[in-house]
């Protein structure tokens, strides 16, 4: 148990908790930004130009209804917020492919290896430190 209790521990420690509380929290806020762009701005939009809006289809059998309309307007909240996620991630991983390749070149190389006894040296080195073996340019 105090195995499992010190891991618990790590895992709150690491940080993993309040990133996942974040991002729920920005999630629903968003969701909430989506449904009104699919339920204020889109479906009405197709309504006018195509004379339909989703919401208000339903199907009646007897006292109950089923809004397929409803379901057809969460459809399009979900493809919107895909959309808008691949659009994230993609600009995401463009970005840190930028800085990572910034990084490479920022970071040259200063050593090399000697061929003889595979110590670290100086590039600039012409013989090694180490074995004084002479060196090729």
């Amino acid at each position: 148990m105090k195995s499992f209790m010190k891991e618990f521990r790590d895992f709150i420690d690491r940080g993993n908790v309040l990133d996942m509380a974040i991002g729920i929290i920005i999630g629903g806020a968003f969701t909430a930004i989506v449904t009104s762009l699919s339920n204020d701005i889109i479906s009405p939009i197709l309504g006018l130009f195509g004379g339909y809006d989703f919401s208000a289809y339903s199907l009646k059998f007897g006292d109950v209804a089923i809004k397929y309309g409803s379901f057809i307007t969460a459809i399009i909240n979900f493809l919107i917020m895909a959309l808008i996620v691949f659009c994230m991630v993609k600009a995401m991983n463009r970005a840190t492919s930028k800085l990572k390749k910034e990084e490479e070149i920022e970071e040259a190389a200063t050593t090399k290896v000697c061929p003889y006894c595979k110590s670290e040296i100086s590039i600039e080195a012409t013989r090694c430190p180490h074995c004084t073996s002479q060196l090729e340019a």
